[in-house]
This record gives C-alpha cells, structure tokens and sequence, in this order.
C-alpha cells in the first residue's frame, strides 16, 4: 500500500492531511486525517449517506437544511439528492478544507459546490447555530464528530449537552429535527436530548467500515408540529 499526501493544514486545531491510499490493486481512495486520526474516505461513505436518509426521513418538509460538518462532502450530496431540500447551509470550521472542495483538491468537491441550493459556512457549528434566527431550518445534521465518545476536538463536547441542544432546538420549525450520528451508543447523549426535546429518536445502522461490520447509532430529537 502506498500513501500520497495530497495536502496539509495547520490551524490553532492541530493538522489536516489530505492523502491517498493507492493499493497494488483496486482504486486510488481519498482519505481525510485530522490530528493523524483517520476522520473518513471515499471507499466507505454509506454512514454519511445513512445520516442523511434517516434524517431527512424525519421531516416532512425539509426545505431548510444545515449540516454540521463537511467532511469529503458525502453528507451534503445525499441532502442535496432530496428534491425537497430547498436550500442547505454546510458549517465547516476549517477553512482549509473548505478551499481544497472549492478549488478541486477534493476532486468531486466543485461539481457538489455548484449547486446553486448550497451555501458554505466556515465558522464553528455552535457560534453558527446561536447566530441563526429562531424557527429558520427544518432540518440540523451534526456530523462534526463520531459521536460524542469519539470528538475530533475537545470543545465539541459542548455540542451534546443541554444548552447547545436548547439552542438547536429553537432554531428548527414546527415539525423540524435535530439529528447526531453517532459511533457508539451514548445514553448522556439520549438523556441530554430527552431533557431538551422530550422525545428521543434512537436507532441502530449496520455499516461495512475498512471491512468491518460496524453499528454506528442515529440520535433525533423533534419539534411538534402546529396543530
């Protein structure tokens, strides 16, 4: 197996490295490391496009989408599939992944920028999501980390406790959702949401990782609906 660095960043985070993994046979895959721990590739990207399915499968009308997180762009693509999904703001805090998508580092990075529904936001979900308008989205994805046992930065934490929740929560509309994907239960994160929301969507995905069968969870919260 050889591996290629295709490019590196440094920010007050750590370092990112973007590199491939070019096997004697099969193809050239894409892989995304933050802090020299594997964050995601393109072989594997049926996790991304489950917590966009699952979620968008929680809203009746998710015209008003956020996604926290940009990763290699797997979760948006899959939001952007959903004709109803009207406009969809992505938050990235780094910077310098946000310019490999726009200028074709990221090969397939410029064709999903196009589309004209997709708006990128570099800046950190939190101060994002306390910046928004109440009752402005239908729809929040958080896909920053691997749930809140496996952060890629510690100030994550803050994401999967009540008063970072209170917030999302009062930005979605009636009817809307909040949704966290997770790589391992978390019954903080479902008490936390139970606290905010009152009801709590918890639901088990098999997904091939590397070649492993993995488990990786979906936690949700709702907004009633009007009437």
């Amino acid at each position: 197996m050889e591996y290629v660095e295709i490019a590196r960043a440094v920010s007050e985070r750590g370092e990112l490295v973007l590199r491939e993994r070019r096997p004697e046979v099969g193809p050239t895959v894409l892989e995304l490391r933050a802090n020299g721990v594997f964050v995601m590739d393109t072989l594997e990207v049926s996790s991304e496009r489950a917590l966009a399915s699952a979620s968008l499968a929680l809203v009746e009308q998710p015209r008003a989408v956020v996604v926290g997180g940009l990763g290699l762009g797997f979760t948006m693509h899959e939001v952007l599939a959903d004709s109803r999904v009207e406009r969809c703001a992505v938050v990235e805090i780094e910077e310098a992944l946000v310019g490999w998508m726009r200028d074709g580092t990221i090969a397939h990075g410029p064709a999903l920028l196009a589309d004209e529904r997709v708006r990128v936001v570099v800046a950190d979900i939190a101060v994002a999501i306390a910046e928004a308008p109440a009752a402005s989205y239908d729809l929040i994805l958080l896909d920053v980390d691997n749930g809140p046992g496996y952060l890629v930065h510690d100030t994550n934490d803050a994401l999967y406790h009540p008063p970072f929740l209170t917030r999302a929560r009062d930005v979605l509309r009636p009817g809307g959702a909040l949704a966290v994907w997770s790589a391992a239960e978390s019954p903080e994160l479902e008490d936390a949401l139970g606290d905010v929301f009152g009801t709590v969507g918890v639901r088990a995905h098999d997904v091939l990782l590397q070649g492993r069968d993995e488990q990786y969870w979906l936690y949700s919260g709702r907004v009633p609906s009007r009437g």
